[in-house]
């Protein structure tokens, strides 16, 4: 590859984390007098624009300049669109349930927030733990794909960029909380778009396809693992963007149901076309011959073999993007894990001193983690599994004809979900400890076989049949209990509707909330929980 050289690699990178510190710096200061609860959120205050260039920002990241080409070689054409689609429709997940959610949690910003509400606070701690667990596997895998993008588009080591990153994205989020992440990924985002655009037709113009290399590719035709993908990713995306804390409170951030929905329709497309475009890459790097080379290399770094074919001014475009999108990225994640945690586990009484330190401290195991986690997609593949087993389980007591479905009915899902994965694992493999390592996907989604594809439908399957025999055995012993007892057997009653208690100058108002209206006027006034979930 012909690298720009030293001083302009460094000069492109560093002006533009220049340019998000003062622009965060400005934005922080301008929000210097908020309070505590607009650090950490902003409920009901964006309108649709923003929130589709916030949910672009949030869905994308430096990762997918090796994980799109990658699935080209692979699976080809098929697999990309896959792939691209499984990755971009979940966005409309959101835009569906976010009005449910918000409706029956109005004073939240998390879903581990309705979680607490509905089931009870183990299973919002348990929820919590797989939800922040998640977000910093995405904080690791963001600064190690950074690291090996800017080593491989300059040369250069990419540890000093890692490091500036987390030095920049901390201090304006520590200082101006979500709110700042939030407007930094409006120009982040339109940045992104524009920079993509421009890419794309630069690449379009200066590559020049071997169309005898296009039939031997076989690269257009389907394949095994392509018809497996159209399953696997479909799960494992739409329930792993569950765990995205990030999403959710861009969710609870708009000002209204239409403006939630418009913005995520828009963020939709927009993500589908960047991602087939960055995906096409590896299509093109195999066409044009720079891929896989001699001698052959992986997949995961067609894009860059790719570049090697164009001038060197077309990776310097490529930089500010692959800047504009870890940034994005990066900051997200942060506030939503800070936020996520403030909420669950302190209830949001810390005092904001705290919240900021811990952002700081934060970072230190981030940048340790990522700077031996060079499997992008190993980690991203670990969290889908989980939330494969888990998600399923759990929003099955979202219908309210459901009430009967309990915390204890969740947690014994989730982890019986994992626990049927290494069952099946073992009798696939005969053998327990390839079972293990299935939990892992050590293996990876291509390996040939059945492996990864029965994981992934056993995970959600075996979930929801520990928590129906979990179920089954509450109810058996509760009506157990109730018999020796004497007492009336209650686990069946349906529960009074949730109620809160909002402020009044003549003493605490109760007001029950109706899930069946989006009462603003409620969600705006500063209220407290008066009914809890139940775990048992």
């Amino acid at each position: 590859m012909v690298y720009p050289s030293s001083p302009a690699s460094n000069a492109i990178m560093y002006l533009t984390y220049a340019a998000f510190l003062i622009f965060g710096l400005y934005i922080a200061w301008r929000l210097r007098h908020q309070t505590k609860r607009d650090f950490l959120s902003s409920n009901r205050t964006q309108k649709a624009l923003p929130l589709a260039f916030n949910f672009i920002a949030s869905a994308l990241g430096s990762g997918i300049l090796f994980s799109y080409p990658e699935i080209s070689t692979i699976a080809g054409v098929q697999g990309l669109v896959i792939y691209s689609v499984a990755s971009a429709l979940p966005l409309l997940v959101f835009g569906f349930l976010g009005p449910i959610i918000r409706r029956k949690t109005p004073d939240g910003f998390v879903l581990t927030e309705w979680v607490r509400q509905r089931y009870g606070w183990p299973t919002a701690i348990y929820l919590s733990a797989l939800t922040l667990i998640t977000l910093f596997l995405y904080m690791v895998a963001e600064l190690s794909a950074l690291q090996q993008t800017v080593t491989a588009l300059t040369g250069l080591d990419g540890l000093p960029v890692v490091i500036v990153e987390c030095a920049v994205t901390t201090i304006y989020t520590s200082l101006g909380g979500f709110r700042v992440s939030f407007v930094t990924d409006n120009i982040q985002g339109v940045m992104v778009v524009g920079l993509v655009i421009i890419g794309a037709i630069t690449v379009g113009v200066e590559t020049h396809i071997d169309r005898s290399l296009i039939e031997p590719s076989g690269l257009t035709k389907g394949s095994l693992i392509g018809w497996q993908l159209l399953y696997i990713f479909p799960v494992a995306i739409i329930t792993n963007d569950f765990f995205v804390s990030g999403f959710w409170m861009r969710t609870f951030a708009s000002r209204t149901d239409r403006d939630l929905k418009i913005g995520v329709s828009i963020a939709t497309g927009v993500v589908l076309c960047i991602l087939v475009l960055v995906g096409s890459t590896g299509l093109l790097a195999a066409w044009s011959g720079a891929w896989p080379g001699d001698p052959a290399q992986a997949g995961s770094i067609a894009f860059f073999l790719l570049l090697t074919r164009l001038p060197a001014w077309v990776i310097g475009i490529v930089l500010v993007m692959v800047v504009s999108l870890s940034t994005a990225a990066f900051d997200s994640l942060q506030s939503a894990m800070v936020s996520t945690a403030s909420n669950d586990f302190f209830r949001n009484r810390l005092n904001i001193w705290i919240i900021r330190a811990a952002i700081v401290l934060l970072i230190v195991p981030v940048v340790v983690v990522a700077l031996k986690a060079p499997d992008i997609l190993q980690i991203f593949l670990i969290s889908d599994l989980v939330s494969a087993a888990s998600i399923p389980v759990l929003l099955l007591g979202l219908p309210d004809a459901c009430y009967w479905w309990r915390g204890c009915d969740v947690v014994v899902g989730g982890l019986g979900g994992i626990l049927s994965v290494f069952i099946f694992g073992a009798v696939y493999f005969h053998d327990a400890r390839q079972g293990a390592r299935l939990i892992l996907l050590e293996n990876g989604l291509y390996s040939g076989d059945w492996s990864a594809f029965g994981a992934f439908v056993v995970a959600p399957l075996g979930g929801l049949l520990w928590g129906a025999a979990a179920c089954a055995l509450r109810l058996a012993v509760r009506y157990a209990l109730a018999k020796r007892r004497g007492t009336r057997f209650a686990a069946l009653d349906r529960p009074p509707p949730l109620q809160l208690r909002a402020p009044h100058p003549a003493g605490d108002v109760v007001v029950v909330a109706d899930a069946d209206r989006d009462d603003h006027e409620l969600a705006a006034a500063n209220v407290d929980r008066y009914s809890k979930g139940k775990f048992f």
